[in-house]
């Protein structure tokens, strides 16, 4: 047999293997296999806060032994409604969980989407993760009432740099405006697909401020280059000596919770196991100490308070964006 023929029979061989593999991964479902093989889903590009928390989770089931073998798998786009739409498509999956949380919310209600969370298994809610209003560390501004006052002053000429449209950048925006008098329609919110872009428009003053989950701002505004004016917690977050919306009497809390889903179609076996998995990871110590970290709040829910929790969080995003449209 010469080698060329030699060479086409093994590699069809391989992707004959290979695609038996996907096909046997994707069919096989039970408690038996999700302890052996899980599948993270991070519906977002690599470095974002979605791909964080997939990864620090993973490296935290890995550490405790909760599943043998973590893999991470980005699907970006469209504020995770792409990841969503593929979720949506692998009814009766159980090796795979997907991140969401309320940037999805947003997406969802801002955007023309099909699909829903509604449409999907939940699993747990994990962690909540607030927003914080900050300036240039040169800026004029120095407080909260100080921005207000600059808004008020002039809506459109005071802009905020912030996440992609629909984000709880965003909608912090929006609810803001309308908490303090203004037509959140005239509310500058200048949308960037990635982190690093909004913050260098923060930072050359390309914007008047920006919104922005804490943990991804905390290193510059530790360097002296950021200022926070506000955290949208309603309480003061451990470690963050930030006073809260609250406390300088704007009535505005928001979180950008971050959870699991998993694909629909599960029978209650399934469904058990993966909430099994879920608070296993909840109650480590590797997870705990990931929380302190990243300076996040533990909030953790299941069942059907998690789920009633997504009705009652997409039902208020889409209020919010209905109201504009008016």
């Amino acid at each position: 047999m010469s080698q060329i023929v030699r060479t086409v029979l093994f590699t069809v061989v391989v992707a004959l293997v290979t695609g038996l593999a996907f096909a046997n991964a994707a069919a096989t479902g039970g408690t038996s296999t999700v302890r052996n093989k899980l599948t993270l889903m991070a519906p977002a590009s690599p470095g974002g806060g979605w791909d964080g928390f997939a990864r620090e989770a993973q490296t935290a089931l890995r550490s405790e032994g909760v599943v043998n073998n973590v893999q991470v798998v980005n699907v970006p786009g469209a504020g995770g409604t792409i990841g969503l739409s593929q979720l949506v498509g692998m009814t009766g999956r159980d090796d795979i969980l997907m991140v969401t949380g309320g940037v999805m919310i947003g997406a969802i209600a801002q955007g023309d989407t099909p699909e829903s969370l509604a449409d999907v298994t939940p699993i747990a809610r994990m962690a909540d993760d607030f927003a914080a209003i900050v300036v240039p560390a040169d800026s004029p501004i120095e407080t909260l009432d100080d921005f207000i006052e600059a808004w008020r002053a002039n809506p459109t000429g005071t802009s905020l740099a912030g996440g992609s449209l629909g984000s709880i950048d965003h909608l912090l925006t929006l609810v803001l405006a309308e908490k303090i008098g203004l037509d959140p329609a005239d509310a500058n919110y200048i949308p960037y697909s990635g982190g690093g872009e909004a913050l260098s428009a923060m930072l050359s003053h390309t914007t008047t401020g920006g919104v922005s989950g804490y943990n991804e701002i905390a290193g510059q505004v530790e360097a002296g280059q950021l200022r926070v004016l506000a955290v949208s917690s309603a309480e003061r977050v451990p470690g963050v000596d930030v006073p809260t919306f609250v406390e300088q009497g704007v009535d505005l809390t928001m979180s950008n919770w971050r959870g699991l889903v998993a694909p629909p179609g599960l029978t209650p076996e399934q469904t058990a196991e993966l909430v099994a998995i879920a608070t296993e990871l909840e109650g480590s110590a590797a997870w705990q100490d990931v929380i302190r970290r990243n300076k996040w709040t533990d909030s953790f829910l299941t069942g059907p308070g998690f789920a009633d929790y997504l009705t009652e969080q997409q039902a208020e995003a889409d209020e919010i964006f209905e109201g504009l449209e008016k």
